[in-house]
């Protein structure tokens, strides 16, 4: 993939995950992507990570990914931003992350996502 591709994709990405399509967005894994978070250090499939997604639409339905900055690497990119929302007791909430996307044919084949703990913590007090 050519650096605009990979640009393209990652655009294509986040949106898929702010409005909310899962279908969108587990077409952009390949079948047997990992998806990793620095706050339990555990490798989710693709599933779990739907199923997170799924939680995130029913908790945080005003969510926002405000991108700070992405980069285009040889075989994926890095991508540095924001999620805020309201949470469920009608606090105003936001978080950083970076993600870094290793991709292999045009799909996402292991994501590595380092969170904010602390504000983790915050949104895992709603359940899930």
């Amino acid at each position: 993939m050519t650096e605009q591709e990979i640009l393209d994709f990652a655009k294509r990405f986040v949106a898929h995950i702010q409005a909310g399509d899962a279908e969108a967005m587990r077409a952009c894994y390949a079948p047997d992507a990992k998806i990793w978070h620095n706050t339990d250090g555990i490798e989710q499939t693709i599933d779990d990570n739907i199923k997170v997604l799924n939680w995130f639409i029913r908790t945080l339905p005003d969510r926002h990914y405000h991108v700070q900055r992405v980069e285009a690497l040889k075989d994926g990119f890095v991508q540095q931003h924001i999620l805020s929302a309201t949470l469920p007791d009608g606090t105003r909430w936001a978080m950083d992350a970076c993600v870094v996307v290793k991709m292999e044919n045009g799909l996402i084949t292991r994501l590595d996502e380092y969170l904010d703990s602390a504000k983790g913590a915050q949104l895992r007090s709603f359940g899930r």
